[in-house]
């Protein structure tokens, strides 16, 4: 497989936190019309200059009205498009300490706290699907996907827990 120019690898970073209120996980019915449609864990870009951590609180605190505490890291699930020279990088983190109100209009969707056993049973994108059942393990998880966005193909996959 050819590689792209080494010295001009775009990197994007974000987060995704799931929050654990016991048994259940709020999730986020996310609208077609702001992509990624379906129930999905509160995330986003990661703004500079701030943390992995702070960009993953600022995020759930901007899409449910909850201030999370004791974040804890689960794992990296990476997609590289070496056509287009691009690594996404998404930190996933769960958080069982919270205060605040969820928002009355909340600007990414509906939304839910949902029992950790019937989540799956819920429309969601197949890349969040897989990962969803990690964040709820012991230990750390490193997806890696090689894809060519342009041929909307996957050229390599794993999942390993760590």
């Amino acid at each position: 497989m050819a590689s792209g120019d080494v010295n001009n690898i775009k990197t994007m970073l974000y987060t995704m936190c799931l929050v654990r209120n016991n048994d259940q996980v709020l999730l986020i019915n996310r609208p077609n019309e702001r992509g990624f449609p379906g129930w999905i864990g509160p995330g986003g870009k990661v703004d500079f200059p701030e943390s992995l951590t702070e960009g993953a609180a600022r995020e759930v605190w901007e899409e449910t009205g909850l201030r999370v505490g004791r974040l804890v890291y689960k794992g990296l699930d990476e997609f590289v498009d070496p056509k287009q020279n691009c690594r996404y990088m998404v930190f996933n983190y769960l958080a069982d300490s919270f205060e605040g109100e969820l928002l009355e209009n909340p600007p990414e969707g509906e939304l839910k706290w949902i029992p950790i056993k019937e989540a799956l049973d819920y429309p969601m994108q197949s890349w969040f699907k897989r990962r969803f059942p990690l964040f709820f393990e012991e230990g750390t998880f490193e997806i890696y996907e090689i894809y060519d966005q342009a041929e909307k193909v996957t050229i390599k996959e794993s999942v390993k827990k760590l």
